[in-house]
């Protein structure tokens, strides 16, 4: 049974969905045993003042993530061995958010969130750090690639999110859903399936999954109270994050949330956003440090 629960307001407002607080990208190395994680080189990776979130594993040595860098938000990217880190966005007239490496191919996709307001995905090439519009006349605020050409995307309209389906190759938009979440990925070890989050009658976050064929959806699992992410270790295993734990489902077992990792004495607080890498072996996460606690 879940025992963690936190309270949650879902607000919207007309720019990006995003509250600048002062995070920072974490990543560990696991492995997963019949009793939970066991964790090790937990890592401040960011380790900068300002917002820092919404990683991304490019492969299994390198992340793309947002981060705050001259006063604004900019795509960096962090070598996870040599600890490197390059900025693969410099733009004048706004900020990046939600990067990720566009499939079988050289760019990489953010939402760019301009001083002006307007809200749009672009693509970047990260050698020359140019940009080109990706989807016109979409806010979008969160998406995830089936493909190179096919994403599921939450987009602002009015105080809500809406799930747009889109085509770049055929420049087609469908709206499949109004009130859902920020959380959409691409479902591991299948075919043609992603995952959503939309609101239900209690306010919280169910996960669906939508098959790409057809576009029909189809419920997985209710996210605990105050929970808005997700990710899939498998197709059968979700992970969450709640204050300072992870918590593990199994579809095939008794429904029930299991803590697989107690990561108090790192000193970490209100997990949000999670990625892992294309092997399995290492999972970025999203946290705030707890305030240093004077002996005096």
């Amino acid at each position: 049974m879940f025992k963690y629960q936190i309270s949650f307001v879902f607000l919207f407002t007309c720019s990006l969905l995003i509250a600048q607080s002062n995070t920072e990208v974490f990543v560990i190395n696991l492995e997963f045993s019949g009793n939970g994680f066991n964790i090790e080189n937990f890592k401040n990776v960011s380790n900068n003042p300002g917002y820092d979130s919404q990683p991304f594993f490019i492969d299994n040595e390198h992340i793309v993530y947002a981060r705050t860098y001259n006063n604004q938000t900019d795509i960096a990217t962090y070598h996870l061995n040599t600890e490197l880190q390059i900025n693969l966005s410099d733009t004048k007239i706004g900020g990046e958010y939600s990067p990720q490496k566009i499939p079988n191919s050289n760019y990489y996709a953010s939402v760019r969130l301009d001083t002006t307001g307007l809200q749009r995905l672009y693509k970047y090439d990260s050698n020359t750090k140019q940009s080109s519009l990706l989807i016109e006349n979409l806010q979008v605020a969160y998406y995830s690639f089936y493909d190179e050409n096919r994403l599921l995307s939450s987009v602002l309209s009015g105080a809500n999110l809406d799930l747009v389906y889109s085509d770049i190759s055929k420049k087609s938009n469908d709206t499949l859903l109004v009130k859902v979440g920020r959380s959409i990925h691409k479902v591991p070890n299948t075919i043609n399936t992603m995952s959503y989050t939309s609101v239900n009658d209690e306010g919280n976050m169910d996960i669906f999954q939508l098959d790409i064929s057809n576009l029909e959806s189809f419920f997985v699992s209710q996210l605990p109270v105050g929970i808005q992410d997700h990710i899939w270790l498998d197709e059968s295993t979700l992970l969450i994050g709640s204050l300072d734990k992870l918590f593990l489902l199994d579809l095939f077992e008794n429904g029930d949330w299991k803590l697989v990792a107690d990561l108090s004495k790192y000193n970490i607080k209100d997990i949000t956003r999670l990625a892992l890498s294309p092997d399995g072996s290492k999972l970025a996460m999203v946290a705030e440090l707890k305030p240093e606690i004077s002996n005096k």
